[in-house]
Parts: C-alpha cells; sequence; structure tokens
C-alpha cells in the first residue's frame, strides 16, 4: 500500500529557513540522515519563509521549483527537513509525481534498518504503525468516492476501515509482546537494584562517539560508526570501577533534535534504562561547531522522558580533532568531576574518565585487615573475585593474613550472602570516605 525507496536512489532535498526558533533544522544534518538511510542527494532547493504554506508547506512558486528540479535531475524522491502534515505530502507527490518524504519519515526509515534485535523491531515497527496510521487516506485517495444510493459506500472508505482495523490490532499485539519484554527488563533492573550495583548509562547527541566509547572501555564490538543512528538496540556490559566494584555500563540510542515523539513514545521502555541509571555520561563531540544546541537537545530529549533528574558527567570527546586538545578533568568548587576531556577512537584520556567515575559512584571506602583460617579458603577466593586484594601473607598458625580494599556496599553485601561470621575474621577496620582518602593523598 505505501511506496519505499530503494537505496541508492536519487533524492532532491528541501530545507526552508522560518523564523520561527521552533521550525529551525540544520540542513548538514539532513545531509547526513540522507546518507545514513542509503539514499544519494543530487540537488538541494532552499528558501525562506515565516509560516509553513498550507497546501504544499512551501509557498506555490517554490513546490513548482522543486517539481521542476526533480524533472531536470531525474530524481526518484523529495525529502524534506521538516514534519509535514498527510494532507502537504499528497499535494507536492501530485505536483513532484514522486515519493515525498518528510524528516520524520525518514528517521524511522533508518531506526527500521538500524533494528536488530526482537525489542527493537517491535518499538521501530509501533512507531511506523502510530506514523502510518494518520496517513492512511493519502494511501488510498484514488478510492475515496462515495457511490450513489441510499446507504452505499464507496471501496476507498470500505478498505480505510480495513486498513484501520487491521492497523489498531497490530498496534495492541506489538503493545502486548513489548510490555513482556519491559517486564524482563524490570526483573533485571530489580536485581541489580538488590545487589545494588550502579548503572552507568551513555546518552548524547547520534554521531558523538557513544559507542566508540563503549567498545574502548568495555572491549566490546558493538558497531561503529560515522554515520547518524548507528547504534540503535541498548548494549548492557559490566566493567570494574576502582574503589566501586562491578558496575554496568549500558549503551543507549543517539538523540536528535526534534526526534519524533511516536519514536520517543515507542522506546520508553528502552530508554527506562537512562532513566533509572545512577549516573549518565553525556557524550559531547567537542569538535561539532554547534556542540551547545546539540547538548540542548540531548538536555530536551532527557527531559522529556524524565531522565533530567539523574546525575550526569560530561564527557567531550573527540579532542583529537582539536588544535590544543589535551585529556583533563574539569572540577567543580567542590572538587567534584563535571567534564572528562578525551579521545575513544585515538584511546586518549580514558584512565582519566574512569578516575571521575570512581570519584561520583564510590562512596565510603573499607580498607580492612582479616586473618582467614585454612578453613576458609571459600572466603579468600570471593575476595580474589571481588578484586580487592591489596597484600596477603601467612603467619605461624596457618592463617592468611590479607589486606582488602573495597566499597562499603560490596562489603554489605557480601556479608549478606555468606553471613555476619565474616566479620569475625576482622582485626583491623579502617573505614574511610573518598574525600578523606583524597585529602590523605593531597597532604
Amino acid at each position: 500500500m505505501f511506496e519505499r525507496y530503494e537505496a541508492g536512489e536519487q533524492a532532491v532535498l528541501v530545507h526552508i529557513s522560518f523564523t520561527d526558533e521552533n521550525n529551525k533544522e540544520d540542513l548538514d544534518e539532513l545531509k547526513l540522515l540522507v546518507s545514513s538511510a542509503g539514499v544519494n542527494s543530487v540537488a538541494t532547493v532552499t528558501g525562506p519563509r515565516k509560516t509553513p504554506h498550507a497546501r504544499f508547506f512551501v509557498g506555490t512558486g517554490k513546490a513548482q521549483e522543486i517539481a521542476e528540479t526533480v524533472r531536470t535531475m531525474e530524481a526518484d524522491i523529495v525529502i524534506f527537513n521538516h514534519a509535514l502534515s498527510p494532507a502537504q505530502l499528497r499535494n507536492m507527490e501530485e505536483i513532484c509525481e514522486c515519493l515525498v518524504l518528510d524528516r520524520t519519515a525518514l528517521i524511522l526509515d533508518i531506526f527500521a534498518q538500524r533494528a536488530r534485535t526482537y525489542e527493537g523491531k517491535l518499538q521501530v515497527e509501533l512507531a511506523q504503525l502510530h506514523y502510518m496510521s494518520s496517513r492512511l487516506v493519502r494511501g488510498w485517495s484514488h478510492l475515496d468516492k462515495q457511490k450513489g444510493g441510499v446507504g452505499m459506500r464507496g471501496p476507498g472508505e470500505t478498505q480505510l476501515e480495513t486498513d484501520r482495523r487491521l492497523l489498531s490490532a497490530r498496534i495492541t499485539t506489538i503493545k502486548s509482546r513489548l510490555a513482556k519484554v519491559s517486564k524482563q527488563r524490570e526483573q533485571g533492573r530489580r536485581s541489580r537494584l538488590r545487589n545494588e550495583v550502579p548503572t552507568v548509562s551513555l546518552v548524547g547527541y547520534t554521531n558523538a562517539g557513544k559507542s566508540t566509547l563503549f567498545n574502548q572501555i568495555t572491549e566490546a564490538k558493538v558497531y561503529a560508526a560515522d554515520q547518524l543512528f548507528a547504534t540503535l538496540d541498548p548494549t548492557l556490559r559490566k566493567i570494574s570501577v576502582d574503589d566501586v566494584g562491578t558496575c554496568i555500563l549500558a549503551d543507549t540510542v543517539g538523540f536528535i533534535r526534534h526526534l519524533p515523539h511516536d519514536l520517543v513514545a515507542a522506546f520508553k521502555a528502552t530508554l527506562q534504562e537512562t532513566r533509572e541509571a545512577t549516573l549518565l555520561l553525556h557524550v559531547v563531540d567537542c569538535s561539532d561547531e554547534n556542540y551547545l544546541a546539540n547538548v540542548e537537545a540531548v538536555d530536551h530529549v532527557l527531559s522529556e522522558i524524565d531522565a533530567d533528574e539523574v546525575p550526569y558527567l560530561m564527557v567531550m570527546n573527540k579532542i583529537d580533532a582539536l588544535e590544543e586538545g589535551e585529556p583533563r578533568i574539569d572540577y567543580d568548587d567542590l572538587g567534584n568531576p563535571i567534564r572528562v576531556w578525551l579521545s575513544a577512537q585515538k584511546d586518549l584520556g580514558v584512565d582519566l574518565l574512569f578516575e571521575a567515575l570512581t570519584s561520583r559512584l564510590s562512596g565510603k571506602i573499607r580498607s580492612l585487615q582479616l586473618s582467614i583460617p585454612p578453613s576458609q579458603g571459600k572466603l579468600r577466593a570471593l575476595f580474589y573475585e571481588l578484586e580487592c586484594i591489596e597484600d596477603e601473607s601467612y603467619i605461624e598458625n596457618g592463617h592468611c593474613l590479607i589486606n582488602i580494599r573495597l566499597n562499603h556496599a560490596d562489603w554489605q553485601r557480601l556479608i549478606k550472602q555468606e553471613g555476619n561470621y565474616i566479620e569475625e575474621f576482622v582485626i583491623d577496620d579502617n573505614y574511610q570516605t573518598v574525600e578523606e582518602l583524597e585529602k590523605e593523598d593531597w597532604t
């Protein structure tokens, strides 16, 4: 019923400059979106307007100019860098005699190409169905004539009712399946919460380098490329942070200006990983001239998904593209890390990021000395699993004397799992906070 373009087709891009800030879009970003979708841009039509035209979105003369450009360049598709109404799309298709897409449809198509997991495919299909449900009329405009006679209906009206019913049934099915997947994710989050495992979620504008940083930190092999929305499906990996222990690092979908509302709604289950994270790593492409606007766009999406209250650490990525880019950490007046400057691709400053994570995530530190009898070899093995042993030696009675340093939450979790008897082996408990440790190091 709905036509779809093929990869490699020729497209005419349309970008209108509006005085209204709410309608402003970035032309360079549109070109990246089109390239990411696999379409070739052969011409760009631009022009200024105060407000969108009711019939064509652009003016009548500009619509004729677009149609002439399509014929001259032998283009197969017209792509607007704006959101058009169903009527405006239909009118532009009639005058251009080719497929016309708006910005929302283009983004949805890119998401459909990138989806790999079962959940991701369901979420994208749900967003596409919501988008199509308001555009059914333009698909059957040639069948919307009424027959004569009392109580007679035209074939177009019957077909529309059938399509609406099928769409509604499919949407209900997808929501039901997503609810099951969401319940599984919720169980995983509850398990991490019970075990007090911190979750760090990567967020940022699309193509800021989140997946590259994720691969650098976790040695994973998540797909990373210089294109918009290279990563769609969320990926979780375990990482180890000094004085904190095991953490979960989550790589999520990139954000973009004016992200379609249907997409935000469909991906709320996935974005819940961001909303319930312990800390957000806001990755920023500092080599981009418009990075401040990109930061504002990400902040806006975070507020839409109720994640704007989650603490975050700014990661200024791609410093290798700056003339005087040096890895460093910026601190606030209280000495807390607020920005880390690094290059994920060149592996510059990643160690500083771990240093900042330790400062932001760790609370109270246990520096303990234990005397473990030979019968408690399992306990010694548990400390090795936690990677918290700093030193060990054996004394005359055969006991193993070990010095450990671990997060207070890990110590409490160990006691809960193994029993309070562990505390019997403690012979020295030097209980400190991170601030006290830093002060000692400074003096």
